[in-house]
């Protein structure tokens, strides 16, 4: 399985929003609908390359102040022939 290993941004939230969220039961973020910017973006093959790559990134200065995040995602083996496919093998 390949993995896809994110550098981000955290968006900072607002105290009324971190209230409202919790007294819904609510989620304070949705990737989904509103992903935090990207700042960079790795592939790997297999899990220990994907954490070894992900651990590199850690050390970035902007991730160890806590500005920027590190996600490592797994992603599905797409089909050569559909449009987002990143040439791995």
């Amino acid at each position: 399985m390949r993995f896809l290993i994110v550098r981000t941004e955290i968006r900072a939230a607002a105290d009324t929003d971190i209230a409202a969220a919790w007294a819904g039961g609510g989620r304070l973020r949705d990737e989904t609908s509103a992903p935090e910017p990207r700042r960079q973006v790795v592939h790997a093959e297999d899990r220990d390359a994907a954490l070894l790559l992900a651990r590199a990134l850690s050390t970035v200065g902007a991730v160890r102040a806590g500005r920027h995040r590190v996600k490592v995602l797994p992603i599905e083996d797409l089909d050569p022939t559909h449009p987002y496919h990143w040439g791995g093998s």
